[in-house]
């Protein structure tokens, strides 16, 4: 589903390459580890088994750095943003990073353990693309992790947003995906589900965002473990 019928905040709305491109200076100071890297800490994955990895949407390589940390091996990364790139590559966590989309990375077929997506698929129009790119890349047994803005914030009306240096807020071109949806997608590519976790706005979000009061106790954000 577009976002549109869902919008409240009537922000400008920028393409996927375009919106990241001009977030890639300060997006790190945006986006909390509490959106993501700690659902990632909760996941049963063993990550030091994983001997060779694709970071879908690989960003500034936030993730790719987290997942080196815990003993991943070698790692590829692709993204669409130019900008984004340059903050990833600077890192020296990965192996190759390639400029592109993430359906169609180009990649070695069945060479990997792991694929990883974060904070990326509310932006696709459809999840089919992920899912078999996901399934393409990886050896049988391989783990898809993918970790997702909850589609209960963007049905609230909360798109994926940044705020200009010149001021005023800025969103990213979004689409509402239900988690039956993955489930689809996913069912279609092969995958069976191994866990799911989501993240609920709690008392570590308040401290940081206190505005967020009204949203406590609302999922936030959602990561599934997919097996080939």
């Amino acid at each position: 589903m577009d976002f549109a019928p869902f919008d409240k905040r009537h922000y400008p709305v920028l393409s996927v390459e375009d919106g990241y491109g001009e977030w890639a200076a300060t997006y790190e100071g945006t986006v909390l580890d509490l959106m993501d890297i700690r659902l990632l800490k909760r996941l049963h994955v063993p990550w030091t088994e994983m001997r060779r990895a694709a970071d879908l949407a690989c960003g500034t390589g936030r993730i790719g750095a987290w997942l080196k940390s815990q003993g991943v091996g070698v790692l590829d990364g692709i993204d669409l943003t130019g900008p984004m790139l340059e903050k990833a590559r600077a890192r020296g966590v990965y192996a190759t990073l390639k400029q592109g989309d993430l359906g169609a990375s180009g990649f070695e077929s069945g060479a990997y353990d792991l694929v990883t997506e974060n904070l990326a698929q509310e932006h696709l129009p459809s999840l089919v693309p992920l899912y078999r790119e996901a399934a393409r890349l990886l050896r049988p047994g391989g783990r898809f992790v993918c970790v997702g803005y909850h589609p209960f914030f963007l049905m609230q009306g909360i798109p994926t947003h940044f705020d200009r240096a010149g001021g005023g807020s800025i969103t990213i071109k979004s689409h509402v995906h239900l988690m039956s949806d993955h489930v689809r997608a996913a069912s279609g590519a092969g995958f069976t589900l191994a866990e799911m976790d989501e993240a609920l706005v709690d008392d570590d979000w308040i401290a940081q965002k206190p505005k967020w009061e009204t949203w406590r106790h609302r999922p936030v954000s959602f990561a599934l473990v997919w097996t080939k």
